[in-house]
């Protein structure tokens, strides 16, 4: 059985330079890219991430590196940081995908969030099921 767990490398500040070195230095096992987008207040707060495919096939870890709803986006006023996210992906041939979720704040725990997310990533086909 798969396990998918998230990992958190902050939010998206300086931290997301570590997740394009993760992306540059593991393109080989990109399995995919998002850009989470939740609404908080009268702008959107993005969250960018990346899955990986188990390191070995006889590993059955796969990896997500998040930069948790640390870039604020507006219409008007678009990011630099989700600009350079989305160059880096497309030039290691992934298209990120976005998904609408719910922001975290609106759960108890960071743990449950993660689950959440996982939940509708695999209901979008977007992770492997479990097996």
């Amino acid at each position: 059985m798969i396990q998918q767990r998230f990992i958190e490398l902050g939010e998206g500040y300086s931290d997301i330079y570590e997740l394009l070195e993760l992306m540059s230095t593991n393109s080989r096992r990109i399995y995919k890219s998002y850009i989470f987008s939740s609404a908080h207040g009268s702008h959107e707060q993005l969250s960018l991430a990346v899955s990986f495919s188990p390191a070995t096939e006889n590993s059955h870890y796969m990896p997500i590196y998040i930069c948790r709803e640390g870039i604020r986006h507006t219409a008007d006023k678009p990011s630099k940081r989700y600009d350079l996210f989305v160059e880096h992906a497309e030039s290691l041939n992934t298209i990120p995908v976005r998904v609408e979720i719910k922001h975290s704040s609106q759960f108890a725990e960071k743990e449950l969030f993660y689950q959440y997310i996982i939940g509708i990533l695999r209901l979008n086909h977007l992770l492997p099921p479990l097996n």
